[in-house]
């Protein structure tokens, strides 16, 4: 998401660890959609899977802390991305959802019943179009940081109001005004169903961690070394207290994965923080210059328009290898075949622009050279 005179502020690890994400995004809902229940909860592909699915988060950390390092800082620039990425999450939900519910014949009779729907209703294509993922929290929370951004450098502001968000998120946990429209605003930021996967409470606290994060690493004048060793020690920290409280009462605080109480957030958060700190070793330990780095590079890169990418596939995918009929096997083989199509559609698509923008650039240049 940075621009590209920011590369030189690029963090490495930062960019391996959000290509990892994608990675890891593609492998879970592959497993989700296809995946027998048996095969996801039962079998050691699926356990492993699901586990590996909480790292996913880091892609909210690194989304704050690249926002810092970018350099479209305004606050009418952080509006204008904030509305791009809901447009995004939206039109995503149309390929995603409505293409094949009104389109291909309709969704998947097993799919849309799991919902607690019925395909071809104006109430099941209205439900998916308005369904909210990554993208309709990444477009919310950017307006958050886009306040905080005008108002206040200090780092400790994002850090406090993450802090805050994550204090009273299962209090708030499902609040409806009980006007409609205004509703499904509500459920935006507090839903504790699945027309929601990821609410602004909590899950905007990852984001504006991140936000902490970069702060903390420009005051450290860049210094990597010193910025990952304490982001272990905050990750430590986080682990310890979200340890104690969901210790305490687990099903109030990780019982539910998508609407997590504080004890699960503030784990998750250590967690991935952690697991940062040991991606920075290992980055360390290799050249930059490898196969794999440049791999899980052009990912981040291409963070958004993956997750699109990966997702339409997969939910059109549902009309060959059908919804949640597949064993571990099947899903074994369908998982590194949803991340080649995946990259390959992302290639492909890059190549293009890059094609478009030089054609364009080149016409431009012939332009001023007949004028003058």
């Amino acid at each position: 998401m940075e621009a590209v005179q920011q590369q030189k502020k690029r963090v490495l690890a930062i960019d391996i660890a959000r290509g990892m994400s994608v990675v890891l995004m593609m492998m879970i809902h592959t497993m989700l959609i296809y995946g027998t229940i048996e095969t996801q909860t039962k079998s050691i592909l699926g356990e492993i899977t699901l586990w590996l699915g909480r790292g996913t988060t880091m892609f909210l950390v690194s989304m704050g802390i690249s926002f810092v390092l970018s350099r479209r800082q305004s606050f009418l620039a952080v509006c204008k991305r904030a509305l791009y990425i809901l447009a995004i999450g939206y039109g995503m939900n149309l390929l995603k959802f409505l293409v094949p519910e009104f389109i291909f014949g309709g969704l998947p009779e097993t799919f849309v019943s799991a919902y607690g729907l019925k395909s071809g209703t104006l109430e099941t294509g209205i439900f998916f179009l308005l369904l909210g993922d990554i993208l309709q929290l990444a477009g919310l929370t950017l307006f958050i940081m886009g306040v905080i951004n005008h108002y206040s450098k200090s780092k400790y502001v994002p850090l406090a109001v993450a802090l805050l968000i994550i204090a009273v998120s299962k209090e708030l946990s499902g609040y409806r005004i009980g006007i409609p429209g205004l509703d499904y605003c509500c459920d935006l930021l507090f839903s504790n169903q699945f027309n929601v996967y990821f609410p602004v409470f909590p899950w905007s606290a990852f984001i504006l961690i991140g936000m902490f994060l970069g702060r903390w690493y420009k005051e450290l004048n860049e210094n990597q070394e010193l910025f990952f060793k304490k982001m272990l020690w905050v990750g430590l920290a986080f682990i310890a207290v979200g340890g104690i409280l969901n210790f305490s009462n687990p099903e109030y605080h990780f019982g539910d994965y998508y609407h997590l109480g504080p004890g699960g957030s503030i784990l998750l958060l250590g967690t991935n923080l952690v697991l940062y700190w040991l991606i920075n070793i290992v980055v360390q330990l290799f050249k930059e210059n490898n196969g794999v780095f440049n791999f899980l590079i052009f990912c981040s890169k291409h963070v958004t328009s993956l997750y699109v990418i990966q997702w339409v596939l997969i939910n059109w995918g549902m009309y060959v290898v059908g919804f949640w009929n597949q064993d571990q096997l099947a899903v074994l083989c369908l998982v590194p075949a949803v991340i080649i199509l995946s990259i390959s559609i992302q290639f492909a698509y890059s190549e293009i622009k890059t094609q478009l923008r030089a054609r364009k650039t080149t016409a431009n240049t012939n332009e001023l050279i007949v004028n003058n």
